[in-house]
């Protein structure tokens, strides 16, 4: 071993790509733990999170972001913003694109836009190499080889069957700067758990809807409280949506569907406390909260 690989290395990388290409699952896969919720919806990521992954070389900060849109609503645009801030500080870009779906013009797009971010050491990485055949991944790695002529590395792995999922984190920290860790040892994301547990109920509530509907759901964490003399979390949140039609389908035939979306999220929530919880949900309406800067202000965004 040099004496340069011998030293601690830190430092931010993060993922890019289109919507879907399983950036989120890939960071939750090289933390360990679930920090970033996932869906096959488009845009589920809405904001910077940050996951933490120690190695025995040093420690890495992976902060997951929107897919890189056409943005539509005031929304869009901020998430691009936020991609876009993300991208000028970060140490090393990580683009994905998946092994079972042929390279295509947002794919260029997106290559050809980290020009714009000369600072970062660019890796191209091919996910979902489980779902996809031999001749399938070898293709794709020559097409995504092709894109760029300053790769430091092009990587094939599975999130799911953790295929490579090692290399790609070595690799990653052998282009880090070197430094002490920025986070202690035992934390693995930044995100408050309020924040989780809104992601989590938005989760639950992408499950089976369809159309434009995902965009228009927002979660709003309003309460949480442990009960005296008991080992039980009381929590309130609120499901925002766009319209009353929309409000319909959530609650869905006499509430049915809002208790399947309260269950979902309960198991997941208590996971994260460690303690049984009472999940009350409220569907409430906020006119085209995507298209108004109140809105989205008092929403976080």
């Amino acid at each position: 071993m040099t004496e340069l690989d011998s030293e601690n290395r830190s430092g931010f990388v993060t993922f890019v790509g289109r919507p879907n290409v399983g950036k989120s699952t890939l960071t939750n896969a090289l933390v360990g733990e679930k920090i970033a919720i996932t869906s096959a919806k488009p845009q589920t990521t809405r904001r910077a999170i940050r996951g933490i992954l120690n190695r025995p070389g040093g420690q890495l900060v992976i902060v997951d972001t929107p897919g890189i849109h056409k943005p539509r609503t005031l929304l869009g645009e901020r998430l691009n913003d936020l991609v876009e801030q993300v991208l000028g500080d970060v140490d090393v870009i990580g683009f994905c694109v998946p092994a079972n779906e042929k390279i295509g013009p947002g794919d260029r797009r997106i290559a050809a836009s980290l020009d714009g971010y000369p600072r970062a050491k660019k890796i191209a990485i091919v996910t979902k190499v489980d779902v996809a055949g031999r001749d399938e991944i070898t293709e794709r790695l020559m097409e995504v080889d092709a894109l760029r002529e300053d790769w430091a590395a092009v990587i094939p792995l599975s999130a799911l069957t953790r295929v490579q999922l090692d290399v790609l984190s070595d690799e990653i920290l052998q282009l880090m700067p070197t430094g002490p860790a920025l986070y202690d040892d035992d934390v693995v994301t930044d995100e408050s758990t309020e924040d989780r547990i809104a992601e989590m109920i938005r989760e639950a509530a992408l499950e089976g809807v369809r159309d434009e509907l995902p965009h228009s759901i927002a979660v709003v964490v309003d309460d949480i409280e442990p009960r005296e003399d008991s080992d039980l979390t009381d929590i309130h949140a609120s499901i925002v949506v766009e319209r009353d039609s929309q409000k319909a389908i959530i609650i869905g035939h006499k509430g049915s569907r809002l208790r399947d979306v309260g269950a979902r999220a309960r198991a997941q929530i208590e996971d994260l406390l460690g303690t049984r919880v009472f999940l009350k949900l409220h569907v409430r309406v906020a006119k085209e909260w995507q298209r108004d800067p109140k809105q989205l202000g008092r929403l976080g965004f």
